[in-house]
């Protein structure tokens, strides 16, 4: 046996995971810090999902993110969940333990309050309620973050309406259910304004939902990414809002996995950015 220590190695499955933005961020945060590791894409289709994951840690896996379709179905495979995830129903971070065992969390919350505070300073929590768009599995990692953070009411509207009731029932009476038609009047009151569905996403259909009722002192964001800045933003920013696109809650939400694997902290800063969208 060698006495070097072995390479960690990282990576994202999912299938598809060619268009994952997680190995460029990943591996630039590796050279700015000079760590020895590898970050890699695994396109793993259901029915080896378990096999893949209860092997990688024997090849020097020390964690893996975890995407569409998995992000459920690792909940049933992972020995320990965070509160968190199990809140929200799914993982997207799993840390393989020196025991084994595969230990689950979720940090799009996170990553999607600490994107918003970094681009709109001045918001506050308590100011209003917030209004959400969606509810899939992101739509519930913000409204568990939103509710966690002090946001008084949620406004959630989805386009099939069974989702948003079963959502609102699993989080409480601080959630108010509007029918997708009625979309744009819960915008009115809102302190915040969250797109979680795929709408406004290059190669989606566009979000039509009517945006005549935000005012300037509504924050608005859109956790579509490609393109940067949706019709949604563009619209918000139009009419004085403050805006904050999806690119960053990617990297805020990859933060905290990098530290449990790599054992450093990464900054998320201009040249983070730059390098997720080379």
């Amino acid at each position: 046996m060698s006495d070097l220590p072995r390479i960690p190695l990282a990576g994202v499955i999912g299938s598809p995971i060619a268009h994952s933005k997680s190995p460029q961020l990943h591996r630039h945060w590796l050279k700015t810090y000079g760590i020895a590791g590898h970050y890699i894409p695994m396109d793993v289709g259901s029915e080896d999902l378990e096999q893949v994951l209860r092997t990688l840690p024997k090849a020097g896996f020390v964690g893996v993110n975890v995407t569409i379709p998995h992000k459920e179905a690792v909940m049933e495979i992972a020995d320990l969940i965070t509160d968190r995830a199990i809140l929200i129903g799914a993982a997207n971070t799993l840390i393989f333990r020196k025991d084994g065992q595969i230990h689950a969390d979720n940090t799009d919350g996170y990553g999607f309050l600490e994107n918003l505070r970094a681009g709109a300073p001045h918001w506050n929590p308590a100011a209003g309620p917030a209004a959400v768009l969606g509810a899939g599995g992101a739509a519930r990692a913000v409204v568990a973050s939103l509710l966690d953070a002090g946001a008084p009411e949620i406004y959630l509207s989805n386009r099939t309406r069974v989702r948003a009731d079963k959502l609102a029932q699993d989080f409480g009476s601080r959630v108010q259910v509007y029918d997708w038609v009625q979309a744009g009047n819960m915008i009115d009151d809102a302190a915040l304004l969250v797109n979680t569905t795929s709408l406004g996403m290059i190669g989606k259909g566009e979000l039509r939902v009517p945006l005549d009722g935000l005012c300037a002192d509504t924050v608005v964001t859109d956790l579509v990414y490609a393109p940067l800045k949706t019709r949604l933003l563009a619209t918000a920013e139009d009419m004085g809002c403050v805006t904050v696109d999806g690119l960053g809650m990617l990297l805020h939400q990859a933060v905290p996995a990098f530290e449990r694997w790599f054992g450093k902290r990464p900054e998320v800063d201009r040249a983070t950015r730059a390098a997720a969208l080379r």
